[in-house]
C-alpha cells in the first residue's frame, strides 16, 4: 500500500496533482498515535487531550508533502495547558491556506516540536528519538564514534543537511533562528539510567571549539555533467533557472575549462530522487542553454566534515584529501563553506571514506 501511494503521489494523470491527498493519508498515523497516547496517559491518571496540526492551528503553505510553517495560533492549546491538560500534539503536519491537511516533509515532526516550543516561548526543547546523542560519525559505519555532549547551532545544521539523520535541517535552522536550544535524547534509556543526551545550542554555550566536530555521509546524491557550454556570464544562472523552475535543489557546483575554445563544462549534484526529472528539464531547454552533452551518474556518495574550528585553523582540507588519497578513493567533486567541507566520492567508497575521516581526525578522542 506504501508503494502504491507513493508511486501515486507525483501522479497528475488521474484527474489533476494529488499531493493533498496524499498529505491525508501519510498524516493518518500521527493522528492515531496521538490519540493512543492521551488514552495510556488517562489510564494513568493523567489529564491529557490529542491534538492535530489544524487543531492548534499549526499554518502552512500550499506545498503539500514539503509545506513550510508560516505561524502558530496558540490560545486554545495554552488554555487547555493552564487547566492542567497534557497536550499531545500530532507532529509532521499542518493546515493549508485552502483549509487542507498539509505534512512537512520526512522528519518533520522534528520542525513541529521546534516550532510549538518557540511559540509558546519555551526555554528547551527536548526531542526524544531512537538514538542517545549526536555522534561524531554514524555509529553504524564508526565503532570508535563518540556522543557528543555540546553542538553549535551551526555545526548541527551542516551535519544535518550532508546527511546526519538524527534532526530535520529545518528545525536545526528554526531553533537557531530563535535561539531556542535542542536536547537529543534516547527513548528508550532505562528508568533511572543516565540519559543527558546532546545539547544543541549557541556556538558560545559549546564551551570549547572542536576543529572538527563529526563526519557525515549521504548516499542520495546523483551528479550531472554539462558539457561543452557556452562560456559566458549568465550560463550558469540559465541552468539553476531551469533547475528552480523543475522543483530540483542543486547542491555542489563546479565549473572548468573544456578543450574546445569559448566552451565550459558544468558539473552539479541533485538529490538521487531528482535525476530523472532534472535531466528531462535540461533536454527540453537544451537550446536555451547551450549545451552540447549531458552525462548523469547517479552511483555516487557526498561524504562531508563539519566544525566550527575550521574558522581559526589551517590544515583541514589537507588532512582530508590525504586521509581519501592514502585509501585509493578519487574525489569527482568538492564543495566547502566556512565551516564544511564535502566530496563527492564513488559509492562504493563511503564506509571507507567515513572510517578514513574519523580516524585522520581523530573524533574518537573529543
Amino acid at each position: 500500500m506504501v508503494g502504491y501511494v507513493d508511486a501515486l503521489a507525483g501522479d497528475s494523470d488521474i484527474g489533476g496533482a494529488i499531493d493533498d491527498e496524499y498529505d491525508t493519508i501519510v498524516s493518518s498515523g500521527e493522528q492515531v498515535t496521538s490519540g493512543l497516547l492521551a488514552i495510556a496517559l488517562r489510564r494513568c491518571g493523567v489529564k491529557a487531550r490529542s491534538w492535530q496540526g489544524w487543531q492548534i492551528p499549526l499554518q502552512t503553505d500550499n506545498a503539500h508533502a514539503s509545506a513550510r510553517i508560516k505561524g502558530i495560533e496558540t490560545l486554545a492549546f495554552v488554555d487547555s495547558l493552564k487547566k492542567g491538560i497534557v497536550g499531545v500534539v500530532a507532529g509532521f503536519q499542518g493546515i493549508s491556506p485552502d483549509g487542507r491537511v498539509s505534512t512537512l516533509g520526512r522528519g518533520g515532526s522534528d520542525t513541529s516540536a521546534v516550532a510549538l516550543a518557540v511559540a509558546l516561548g519555551a526555554d528547551r526543547c527536548d526531542i526524544y528519538t531512537d538514538v542517545d546523542g549526536v555522534y561524531t560519525a554514524d555509529p553504524r559505519i564508526v565503532s570508535q564514534a563518540r556522543r557528543i555532549d555540546r553542538i553549535a547551532f551551526e555545526e548541527m545544521l551542516e551535519l544535518a543537511s550532508q546527511g546526519a539523520k538524527v534532526l530535520q535541517t529545518r528545525s536545526v535552522e528554526l531553533a537557531m533562528n530563535n535561539n531556542l536550544p535542542i536536547r537529543v535524547l534516547t527513548s528508550f534509556a532505562d528508568e533511572g539510567a543516565p540519559n543527558p543526551g546532546t545539547l544543541v545550542c549557541a556556538e558560545e554555550e559549546t564551551m570549547e571549539e572542536r576543529v572538527v566536530s563529526g563526519v557525515a555521509y549521504s548516499r542520495d546524491e546523483a551528479q550531472i555533467s554539462l558539457l561543452r557550454l557556452a562560456d559566458e556570464p549568465g550560463v550558469v544562472a540559465r541552468v539553476t533557472e531551469v533547475m528552480a523552475e523543475a522543483n530540483v535543489s542543486v547542491d555542489m557546483i563546479v565549473q572548468g575549462t573544456s578543450r574546445h575554445d569559448d566552451k565550459a563544462n558544468l558539473v552539479f549534484t541533485v538529490g538521487r530522487r531528482d535525476l530523472e526529472k532534472a535531466a528531462d528539464a535540461l533536454r527540453k531547454y537544451q537550446k536555451q542553454i547551450g549545451f552540447d552533452g549531458l552525462l548523469t551518474n547517479d552511483n555516487v556518495s557526498k561524504v562531508s566534515v563539519v566544525g566550527i574550528g575550521m574558522r581559526s585553523h589551517t590544515g583541514v582540507a589537507h588532512t582530508m584529501f590525504s586521509a581519501l588519497a592514502d585509501k585509493g578513493i578519487n574525489i569527482e567533486v568538492i564543495a566547502t563553506s566556512e565551516i564544511k567541507i564535502s566530496v563527492l566520492i564513488d559509492r562504493e567508497y563511503t564506509e571507507l571514506a567515513v572510517r578514513a575521516l574519523h580516524n585522520a581526525f581523530a573524533l574518537e578522542h573529543i
